[in-house]
């Protein structure tokens, strides 16, 4: 039984520790709630301010407009189609060619260039300039003397339709002049010629803004390419069908819409002026050609004339005479090749007779480019083969190796039938030699007398032949370049014309309201956060519960009063029937829980520090007691910081401390209330030494005689997380009480009864929780008050006067 109790009460203790370490570790979803539903008007404050916020974002921020155009890629040549002549343009990797040139920097400054940029005009504001593209009411003529004005401000303040100041700053020094419209103004940087078109614009404008309301800049084309070259986008939307997207984003939609179109516009003008150079270029090349080729035809055509008529040949006879020169110097030709083939073929058969070891490499060599090459070049690589085969057996045998042997064999007659084979061609070629002989002899007769005169005007006739077949070509692919040029077309469709915006694309209204209040709501819920995980208050019965695991008795709660609280702090006496009377009945009924054992008690009474209505709850519990019939009588133990006194409006010149130091008899002390069976003995004068004063032997004997005279003995004790006075009755006491105080009290006091109740063994304690707001049950943070015990009245005792007061006060 021992051992039982033994291991119990270390697990006990074992929870206890588990409780300690782990005491503000757990999400409670109804505090959390709660503290929101505290937040609300914070939240409301942040929500406010970021739609302020995103109303200014709004109002002040330049909006941001986009155009597009959709290009479809498409380039024919009709011409090619019609006359079937080359396409000298095509190229596979057109589209993606086509998407870097238009992202390109070098075609974008072309572009810009083409439109109406060399100016900009803009109307100034109190927050934000705005580009009047096309649309300035005046307009500017500028030549530019000193390129440093480029990109400076120049202001434009009219005073009349025909007058008016320029003004500009450059390099820290200050430029104004007075202008005539239609008039140039000089400047040391810059002419100047202003012409107004509509002056009752200027004139409103001017009115809103008051002064300098219009400006200009002279830009530079380069600065702009980089200003705006960031703005353009160019994307393939589809690859099959071949279309790219062309976008482009400005402060101006006008101007947006310009830029997309001249970009598509000038893409279809660059790819054909760029194909048409190429093509021009060819053509000056070929112009080139033809001259010299025409020089050389007629030089040639010349000299056959010259060769004509100098040697008195006939036209006839000599076409005939240089035919059959042409045909004999054929035969001689031929006969030369075959006489080289004939000597080949010998010194190849002379090499395979004599040669123990074949070289094929070399006779293949020999036999390169000629006639019987591919006959030849089988039965040697048949020997080749063998010979291989013989150097890697040789490795494994000896040269008398049957194996080898073998391989001599078979080398031996395909020498032989490569020999025969030799000679069977051999005789063949042979035989056409001698037949080309026969046949050259009998163009012999048919040549002059003068051969010598037939080969100078056979070379002439060739040269002719020639440079006119090179004129020929050249005219040839001059006319189908021409042709292509004339039918070259580039019949890029334009599926999506660029279109003003009418919207901004940024800032967007919705989005910005979205991401204002996404971000109040970030803020809102950071604040809740840190006012949850920095809430260190008792808020609920629930709390105590958790954090000691149950093992502290709940005799009740005690609801906050909303009037004001009389000096006297006696409430119940004078509403009876108020939630707050209701709620020391219940704890009154709770104390039989604790002990119903016959005879005098003693409850005492304490909490962690000054402020958490200890001497509140005392008072009232005596009165409610005293209500039914009991004889109470309240001590006041709490020497160091004494209210019971004031609780009843009494003197407090003598009492405990003074009792206890018998420097007062007892009935001496004990004073009456207004209340019949409520007594009070107060704290008397400070002394120096409360604490030893307390546990004194005396103060037994005082407990002692007021036991024969009175049922409850109240004892208001002196806070046990200040200092440790009032432990010594708290053990003493048969009706020992903890008082918290809902929202004032903090979570580690928790602790200070779990000591109390692990350490100092005092496993009857019980605790109160003072100063609760029933109302917040209706925010769904639930307090728990109902535990069988606990208090469960709802407000039906109510009296009127209850439910005016909404002052929150204090109670101690």
């Amino acid at each position: 039984m021992l051992q039982e109790n033994i291991s119990k009460t270390n697990d006990n203790f074992e929870q206890y520790k588990t409780r300690i370490s782990n005491f503000s570790g757990e999400f409670e979803l109804g505090l959390f709630i709660y503290i929101a539903k505290k937040s609300l008007v914070w939240m409301g404050l942040f929500f406010l301010l970021a739609w302020g916020s995103a109303f200014l974002y709004l109002r002040y921020t330049q909006p941001v407009f986009e155009s597009s155009s959709i290009i479809q890629l498409q380039t024919t040549d009709n011409a090619n189609k019609i006359l079937n002549v080359n396409n000298i343009y095509e190229n596979d990797d057109a589209l993606a060619e086509a998407v870097e040139l238009l992202r390109s920097k070098v075609f974008f400054e072309r572009v810009l260039s083409k439109l109406p940029l060399e100016i900009g005009y803009y109307s100034e504001g109190t927050f934000k300039s705005n580009e009047l593209y096309l649309e300035c009411p005046f307009t500017v003529e500028a030549k530019v003397l000193d390129p440093a004005i480029k990109g400076s401000r120049i202001y434009v303040d009219f005073s009349d339709v025909k007058n008016g100041v320029v003004n500009y700053t450059l390099g820290g020094k200050k430029y104004s002049k007075k202008f005539k419209t239609n008039e140039i103004l000089k400047f040391e940087q810059i002419e100047l010629k202003i012409t107004v078109k509509n002056y009752s614009e200027i004139q409103s404008q001017q009115d809103l803004v008051k002064q300098n309301a219009y400006y200009f800049v002279i830009n530079n084309l380069n600065s702009i390419v980089s200003h705006l070259y960031p703005s353009l986008e160019v994307k393939l939307l589809n690859g099959a069908a071949k279309t790219i997207q062309v976008s482009f984003k400005d402060f101006n939609a006008h101007k947006a819409a310009d830029i997309v179109n001249k970009i598509t516009l000038e893409y279809t003008n660059f790819d054909t002026e760029r194909k048409g150079e190429s093509s021009k270029k060819v053509l000056e090349f070929i112009e080139e050609q033809l001259d010299i080729a025409y020089d050389r035809l007629k030089s040639s055509e010349s000299s056959i004339q010259d060769f004509k008529r100098d040697n008195k040949l006939n036209s006839n006879q000599d076409e005939l005479r240089v035919v059959n020169t042409t045909r004999l110097n054929e035969f001689q030709d031929r006969i030369i090749q075959l006489d080289l083939e004939e000597n080949i073929l010998k010194k190849i058969s002379k090499n395979i007779a004599e040669s123990k070891t074949l070289d094929t490499y070399k006779l293949l060599a020999m036999l390169s480019g000629t006639e019987y090459e591919g006959k030849i070049a089988s039965s040697l690589d048949q020997i080749n083969k063998l010979l291989v085969a013989k150097e890697g057996a040789l490795y494994e045998a000896t040269p008398n190796n049957e194996a080898i042997k073998n391989i001599d064999y078979q080398i031996s007659i395909q020498k032989k039938l490569m020999a025969e084979s030799i000679a069977a061609v051999l005789e063949t070629v042979s035989d056409k030699k001698n037949a080309l002989i026969n046949k050259a002899s009998e163009f012999e007769g048919s040549v002059s007398n003068k051969p010598e005169n037939e080969i100078e005007y056979g070379r002439l006739q060739r040269l002719f032949e020639i440079n006119e077949k090179y004129y020929t070509l050249l005219l040839e692919k001059k006319t189908e370049y021409s042709i292509s040029i004339a039918g070259l077309s580039s019949s890029n469709v334009t599926l999506e014309v660029a279109q003003i915006a009418t919207s901004p694309i940024s800032p967007n209204k919705k989005t910005t309201f979205i991401v204002y209040s996404l971000v109040a709501l970030l803020l809102s819920l950071g604040l809740i956060l840190f006012r949850y995980l920095s809430h260190n208050q008792i808020s609920s019965l629930n709390e105590i519960t958790k954090h000691t695991q149950a093992t502290i008795g709940i005799l009740g709660i005690v609801p906050k009063y909303s009037q004001h609280i009389p000096v006297s702090q006696l409430l119940i006496d004078k509403s009876p029937k108020s939630l707050v009377a209701e709620a020391f009945r219940s704890i009154r009924t709770n104390l039989q829980f604790i002990s119903n054992v016959p005879g005098p008690k003693v409850v005492a009474l304490t909490s962690t520090i000054s402020g958490e209505g200890k001497t509140f709850v005392a008072i009232n519990l005596a009165g409610i007691i005293a209500f039914s019939g009991k004889r109470v009588i309240i001590l006041d133990l709490d020497m160091r910081k004494p209210k019971i006194h004031l609780g009843f409006n009494a003197q407090n010149s003598k009492g405990m401390s003074t009792l206890l130091i018998n420097k007062d008899e007892l009935k001496d002390t004990i004073q009456q209330s207004s209340l019949e069976g409520l007594d009070f003995i107060t704290a008397g004068p400070i002394p120096p030494n409360p604490s030893e004063l307390i546990i004194s032997p005396k103060m037994e004997e005082i407990l002692e005689s007021l036991k024969k005279m009175y049922d409850i003995i109240i004892v208001d004790n002196p806070p046990v997380g200040l200092v440790s006075d009032g432990i010594a009755m708290i053990q003493k006491a048969d009706y020992p009480i903890y008082i918290f105080r809902a929202d004032y009290s903090k979570r580690n006091f928790i602790q200070i009864v779990d000591r109390l109740y692990n350490e100092s063994n005092i496993k009857n304690l019980s605790v109160i929780l003072n100063g609760v707001d029933v109302e917040r049950k209706s925010y769904g943070y639930n307090y728990g008050y109902g535990y069988g015990y606990g208090y469960g009245y709802g407000y039906g005792y109510y009296d009127d006067s209850t439910k005016k007061g909404k002052k929150d006060k204090k109670e101690d």
